[in-house]
């Protein structure tokens, strides 16, 4: 059995999970295995049809009152009594903050091995092989893992979804034990931002400005610019977000968040590795610098050399004008 964790938000199944599960099918499918999904919660069963439309033949509803907010000891717990119960041969899950923060956390107490932010998974001589990027994308490394069950968090907008399958199956409900002692933290309050933008990491088109904005107020313009794509998000470099010009949650790089959109459109942004290293999977890159010689133009698929102050309402209206027709 392969089975895909789905991380619950807003009480819905995120897309980067979906995505999860969509691969876990696939590759289930190629190892004539079966594909499982797993939900982590107080009540989640509830949600299981949304995974038997991606091809779940079972849904393992893991409950207890006090997993009602995340904690990432006692979905630890959670999910490792559920490895010990069902006996996956592989589990899933996506490489966002969650899934990061997770897997470790699962595969220390299993004593199993972990792929980590995968961007591809394959299946040669009958075993997966799991291809993840190193040394800050420069490098990509293909392994095997010998331990059971094979962990892996698999990177968000880089496997497409499956199509619609038939959406039944069998739900199995699951009672989570967790020993008194075990978590040793709770959830006071969950703070959330003000704005309706989307995570980056799961924004189809992200739209990302750096120290070329030259202040906060300038974001007002990529928020514009973003606004005219369905599923966008802002983001920002390094020194966007230490500068306090916009919120950590948006930085992209390598010590912040790794994208991979449909579309990636760098405005003001130079072009370090360590921001190389978080977007340079996107599938079209668009760069927008007034410097001739800026590294982000070498790696984008189209560049505009420019003042941006000038460049982006143009770009804004003339996007709009085209998308509205």
């Amino acid at each position: 059995m392969i089975a895909a964790y789905l991380e619950i938000r807003d009480g819905k199944i995120k897309k980067s999970s979906l995505e999860v599960l969509s691969e876990a099918r696939r590759r289930a499918g190629e190892m004539g295995l079966e594909t499982a999904a797993v939900l982590v919660g107080a009540s989640v069963a509830g949600l299981a049809p949304s995974a038997f439309a991606l091809g779940a033949a079972k849904v393992y509803a893991v409950e207890n009152p006090a997993l009602a907010d995340y904690s990432s000891q006692a979905y630890a717990v959670a999910l490792a009594g559920f490895a010990a119960a069902a006996k996956p041969a592989v589990l899933f899950f996506a490489a966002t903050a969650m899934g990061k923060d997770l897997a470790p956390r699962v595969a220390a107490r299993l004593g199993a091995g972990l792929a980590s932010d995968c961007t591809k998974v394959a299946v040669k001589d009958g075993a997966l092989e799991f291809t993840r990027p190193i040394y800050a994308g420069k490098a990509f490394l293909t392994l095997r893992l010998k331990t059971a069950p094979q962990l892996a968090t698999l990177r968000p907008n880089v496997f497409p979804l499956g199509e619609a399958a038939v959406a039944s199956g069998e739900t199995v409900r699951m009672d989570a034990v967790l020993p008194d002692g075990a978590v040793k933290g709770r959830v006071a309050e969950v703070l959330k931002e003000e704005s309706a933008e989307i995570d980056v990491t799961e924004a189809e088109v992200v739209v990302s400005g750096g120290r070329g904005l030259k202040g906060p107020e300038a974001f007002a313009l990529l928020r514009d610019l973003a606004a005219v794509f369905p599923r966008s998000a802002v983001g920002a470099s390094r020194s966007a977000v230490d500068s306090g010009w916009i919120g950590h949650q948006h930085q992209v790089g390598q010590t912040g968040k790794t994208v991979s959109p449909q579309l990636y459109v760098a405005v003001g942004i130079s072009g370090a590795i360590q921001h190389l290293a978080g977007m340079s999977s996107s599938k079209v890159i668009v760069a927008l610098n007034k410097d001739p010689e800026a590294p982000i133009l070498k790696v984008a698929d189209y560049g505009i050399v420019g003042d941006l102050f000038e460049v982006v309402p143009k770009l804004t209206e003339e996007l709009k004008k085209v998308l509205n027709d």
